[in-house]
This record gives C-alpha cells, structure tokens and sequence, in this order.
C-alpha cells in the first residue's frame, strides 16, 4: 500500500467519514476483506456498498488492480471525496456511484447491469438487509464479503441458506459464497 493512498484515508478521516481508531488498524481491518475475497481473475467485478470514506473499497481497489471496482454511497458528499480520491490516486479501474443500493440492485437485476462477482460492506445496514442487497447483486460465482463485530450471532442460518449462501466466517469479515448456480 503506498503513502498517497494512507494520506486519502487520513484525510477521509478528518472528514469525519469514520472513526479515530488509527488508520493503520482500520486498513488492517480492510485488509481482511482483501484476504477473504481471494484471488480474482482479470475482469473480475467488485462492489462495496456504503463506501463512506473509502473503507474497505479503496484498500480492496489498490489490491485488485485486475479487477473493476464500484464504491457505491448514497451521500453526494462521500462520493464526491471517493470521486477525488480515485483522480489522486490514478486508478482507471475504480467508478464512484452516489445512488441508493435499491437502484443498483434494479439495474442488476433488471439487466441493465451485468452481476458482480464480489460485494463488500463494511457499515453499511443492518445485517439481513445488507446481505440481501449483496445477494441480488451477485451471479451465480459470487462471493460477499461484511464487516463483523466481536460477537457471532447476528446470522439467521436459516435466512442465509434462503438466499443460497454459505457462511464462513474468518475473523472480522464473514465470507458468503453463492451456493446454488442461478439462486438469487
């Protein structure tokens, strides 16, 4: 990871776009996310939702140059920042979206967008509702990847299955992986 991107993330910070926990953590945290997607081919496409100030989808876009990133926020002024963020920092394989996830989740599955192979989601919603909108949003290969408190036990195991998801969780993310081809 280099200078200039730690500097995005400090100034995301004064912004007040996350916490005073040191950025050095908090990049560790999003290198979880890194670690839980895996090893993606050329092409692959990833979305964070609720990108905020950048964490984890800019991390998750510096590790996956192969890869197009979309950080969706619904908030102009975040995505503004993502929108500086991704010019200072030279990436041709990052977007920036300011919409509500429901209208990403329409266009996917209206057509009009082709699915994702990755989501992430670091703060983005309550648990089910986040993994709702990351299920519509995926293809039949598709991974999600969220953000986990120190507890584990805000998963219906249940609901998960219904969505065609399998649930593995390693360490502060909890990796879904897509089940059934087809099943959204």
């Amino acid at each position: 990871m280099h200078e200039r991107l730690l500097e995005t993330l400090r100034d995301a910070q004064r912004f007040g776009f996350f916490g005073d926990r040191p950025i050095e953590e908090a990049v560790l945290h999003a290198r979880a996310f890194v670690d839980a997607i895996g090893v993606l081919p050329a092409g692959a496409r990833i979305v964070d939702l609720g990108s905020g100030g950048g964490l984890p989808g800019l991390v998750v876009a510096d590790a996956c140059p192969q890869a197009s990133v979309l950080l969706v926020d619904r908030r102009e002024k975040r995505a503004d920042f993502l929108r500086l963020a991704v010019r200072r920092l030279r990436w041709r394989h990052v977007e920036v979206m300011a919409a509500d996830v429901e209208r990403l989740v329409e266009a996917v599955g209206g057509g009009a967008r082709p699915p994702f192979d990755v989501v992430t989601a670091r703060g983005f919603g309550p648990p089910m509702t986040t993994l709702g909108c990351g299920a519509a949003l995926i293809g039949p290969r598709g991974r999600i990847v969220i953000s986990e408190p120190p507890a584990d036990d805000r998963w219906d195991a249940g609901a998960v299955a219904a969505l065609g998801l399998d649930r593995t969780r390693l360490g502060a993310v909890s990796r879904f992986d897509r089940t059934a081809p087809g099943s959204t």
